[in-house]
């Protein structure tokens, strides 16, 4: 009798909340899918195949004016975990070793004292949230939300009930199974290991197999065992596609000869990241749980382009400018589809960013927010239009290139407003007539330029952002009025 009803609470538990998917890809841009963000159909569009997400815009709401929290990836991933913002937070800037700044130098800044450590157990977090009220939680690919010999390291530590192939390390050593997914790649020297080889992956070692692929037949396990638990699950899936090195999948590389092969190589990770998540979807179907299960999916921060591509540099993301890394709209600007249970096609323009997935996913599973938990993010239907969202990177990032220096940055309706630090500089654009980013209108503009200075000014100091030090004087910049 006892076991009955405990059966019973369990089904009634899986009508009522959702499972919830999150699809997580790596440094893939805007334009990075052959599901048009812009305004029109563009070459990049036409170039990529990812039928898969192209079924979850089918099915769902395309969000076109989404972006991440940061132009690198732990200060976005941390942020979905959260609900902060990483002004708030202070990750700022992705994690390596445990009280390592991984910030490359700059001529003139020294970035301030933020979290290298990321995201450590004890925090509050989406997944620990879930688990509390009942959800399996799963992940599975890349995690780089805490540092490497740091508990947060371990996904395990942060709210998750299974952890496949996470780690610290923000890149795959390689993509190829005959490599074991090792940074030696082609050495073959598997006694040589190195922070970038991908843990827990062994049954796939010497194998004909891509990591993406080999990530997804992992996830639909992990899917098949979370039905058994009786309990709805939360799968936080990361392939670490599309992220360096760039690697062809030999299953696709046939269709891309013609352009550059670079390009080719990347186009087969796009297409192997897509096929992933149709893996899993496919899952869903099978198991009979896809009408009772929430698909989103989108990416930690812009497309990369000021190095490794092939082509001319910044120009991957077209028409928005620059890249990964970048204040402009090409290192933060990126693909978001949320397929509810509806599975209505539609359209949003609104303006979102990372941290509202922590909302949404909370509201979506009935859960309310902590409310000690101080949070920056707003669930994506509560968002209103005239709502500020912004960026803070204090930091000078590895590759050079427009916009790749520290920033603080805003958006409210269709301007933005960049504060590079440097040289305590300012740039307005109108997103909507412009957004490429190609001139500043400060001087059109001065009283758009006076509101929105003030608005960064009071987002900044409301989340105790951090900014840039003076090297020379160890003065922090200041926040201008």
């Amino acid at each position: 009798m006892l076991i009955r009803s405990w059966i019973v609470v369990i089904a009634l538990a899986q009508a009522t909340q959702p499972n919830i998917l999150l699809f997580l890809v790596d440094d893939l841009g805007w334009q990075d899918t052959s599901v048009p963000f812009h305004t029109e159909v563009t070459p990049l569009n036409e170039r990529y195949n990812t039928p898969n997400w192209q079924r979850l815009a089918d099915n769902g709401t395309k969000f076109t004016n989404a972006y991440a929290a940061g132009p690198v990836c732990t200060p976005s991933r941390t942020s979905l975990l959260t609900g902060q913002s990483p002004a708030r937070s202070h990750i700022t800037y992705w994690t390596l070793y445990k009280g390592q700044d991984t910030s490359k130098k700059h001529p003139t800044l020294t970035p301030p004292k933020w979290d290298l450590d990321a995201l450590q157990p004890g925090e509050l977090t989406l997944p620990s949230l879930l688990q509390d009220a009942g959800y399996h939680t799963m992940h599975v690919g890349k995690a780089h939300l805490g540092a490497v010999d740091s508990p947060g390291g371990d996904p395990k530590n942060l709210g998750f009930d299974v952890n496949v192939a996470g780690h610290g390390a923000g890149g795959p050593g390689s993509f190829y199974g005959k490599h074991r997914f090792m940074a030696t790649r082609g050495k073959m020297d598997f006694e040589n290991h190195q922070i970038w080889d991908v843990p827990g992956l062994e049954k796939y070692h010497d194998q004909e197999i891509f990591l993406s692929e080999a990530l997804a037949i992992e996830a639909c396990y992990e899917i098949e065992q979370a039905v058994e638990t009786g309990k709805p699950f939360f799968l936080h899936f990361a392939p670490y596609a599309v992220h360096a090195p760039l690697m062809p999948n030999p299953k696709y590389i046939d269709k891309y000869k013609d352009i550059d092969k670079k390009e080719a190589a990347y186009a087969t990770m796009i297409e192997s990241a897509d096929a992933a998540l149709g893996s899993v979807l496919e899952q869903l179907e099978k198991l009979g749980i896809a009408d009772n299960t929430i698909v989103i999916f989108t990416s930690d921060n812009g497309g990369l382009s000021a190095h490794a591509r092939g082509g001319k540099a910044h120009t991957h993301n077209a028409p928005l400018r620059s890249g990964k890394g970048s204040a402009y709209e090409g290192g933060i600007r990126v693909p978001l589809i949320v397929q509810g249970l509806d599975k209505i096609a539609s359209v949003s323009d609104a303006n979102v960013i990372t941290h509202d997935l922590f909302p949404t996913i909370l509201q979506y599973a009935g859960i309310d927010v902590p409310e000690d938990h101080v949070i920056d993010g707003i669930a994506l239907e509560d968002v209103q239009s005239d709502r500020v969202i912004g960026w803070h990177q204090p930091h000078q990032w590895g590759a050079s290139g427009p916009g790749i220096e520290p920033f603080t940055a805003i958006r409210q309706g269709k301007w933005k407003l960049i504060f590079f630090h440097a040289d305590e500089r300012y740039e307005l654009y109108n997103l909507e007539t412009d957004i490429g980013e190609t001139k500043s209108v400060i001087p059109h503009f001065p009283l758009i330029f006076k509101k929105m200075r003030s608005t960064l000014l009071n987002w900044a100091i409301n989340r105790e952002a951090q900014p840039s030090i003076l090297t020379e004087t160890g003065e922090p910049v200041i926040w201008h009025e």
